[in-house]
């Protein structure tokens, strides 16, 4: 591996470490409260919680090629790529807490995370991800601009109608949209040999003529390539591309899953192509860092992180007058 090569794993592996910290230590914090009974309503994190832990390495793959005013729109499931975009860590994390220094002063939770400074944004909706993504690659054609967009959805999304109107449209006008399916083979519990007519979903970029490709999720370098390829691609004004990330699901669907469909195999399988891990040890079997020097690099992540977890806990939640204020109401 090159130098430019071994400085661009490393950058990398900050990124996915970065992500898996931040999820960790939530996961952590979100069943304070929560015990011995759960109760979904109570602690500093209340509501659903869905973790993105074992699939840091599509969202750093694709974001390290991107720019601040290029798009990109995530799922539910998003941490990895607001984090990976560059979202502010202290008002996402305040944003997710429910308090008023978050992003939208607390009236979007860890579904609904909007940070325009980065173009970034989320949605709790399967397959919503699509036709907005769509949307910001028509602004930019329209406005003559060499940003692009990246719309990402799990491979459950993919069975959406908007899916398939998403690909289409975008074919039709070479729009600078690239699709990103982070198939990690369960749709909330149901696998997807059990709702998925093909075994890859980048088989389905064929009936659109658009290129379409597979990889897998467990070396971050080699998503990293396709990404390039992509938007490259997308930037020269020759259109969309179909990205299928293998990727491998660590926890379950939300946060309290017993996972009681899930075979233990499967989930020890995942383990076994644990993204972080396999970037961690490659750094330290090329010498690219010592053990030392990854401690030092864990550490700063780590601080970072509680930086951002304490302005979140000191910040204070809205005011109840605020609860109808910027939404929209019916009626006269």
């Amino acid at each position: 591996m090159s130098e430019t090569g071994e400085n661009l794993l490393l950058e990398l592996y900050r990124t996915m470490y970065k992500i898996r910290t931040y999820e960790e230590t939530l996961a952590k914090i979100y069943y304070e409260g929560k015990s011995p009974l759960f109760d979904i309503s109570a602690g500093p994190i209340p509501g659903e919680l869905h973790l993105s832990t074992g699939q840091e390495s599509s969202a750093a793959g694709v974001c390290a090629h991107l720019k601040p005013e290029d798009g990109v729109v995530g799922t539910h499931r998003a941490h990895n790529f607001a984090i990976a975009k560059g979202v502010d860590l202290k008002k996402m994390t305040a944003e997710i807490f429910g308090k008023a220094t978050g992003l939208s002063a607390g009236k979007g939770g860890h579904m609904h995370l909007f940070d325009p400074n980065v173009s970034f944004s989320c949605s709790g909706i399967v397959g919503a991800s699509f036709p907005q993504g769509v949307g910001i690659g028509i602004a930019a054609k329209m406005q003559g601009k060499d940003y692009v967009s990246v719309a990402v959805g799990g491979e459950g999304a993919a069975n959406q109608g908007t899916f398939h109107e998403s690909l289409n449209l975008a074919s039709l006008w070479k729009l600078p949209v690239i699709f990103v399916i982070e198939d990690n083979s369960w749709g909330i519990s149901v696998p997807k040999d059990a709702s998925t007519s093909v075994s890859k979903i980048s088989e389905r970029a064929k009936a659109y003529g658009i290129p379409g490709v597979s990889i897998d999720g467990k070396d971050v370098m080699a998503v990293y390539e396709v990404a390039k390829e992509a938007i490259d691609r997308a930037r020269r004004g020759e259109g969309p591309t179909l990205i299928e990330v293998k990727v491998y699901r660590l926890r379950g669907h939300f946060e309290g899953d017993p996972q009681l469909y899930r075979p233990k195999e499967d989930l020890e399988e995942a383990k076994k192509n644990d993204p972080v891990l396999f970037a961690e040890n490659q750094l330290l079997s090329k010498g690219i860092v010592s053990q030392e020097q990854l401690e030092g690099i864990k550490k700063d992540i780590t601080d970072e992180i509680n930086e951002a977890i304490d302005f979140a806990r000191n910040s204070p939640y809205p005011e109840k007058e605020e609860a109808l204020q910027n939404v929209f109401a019916g009626g006269e």
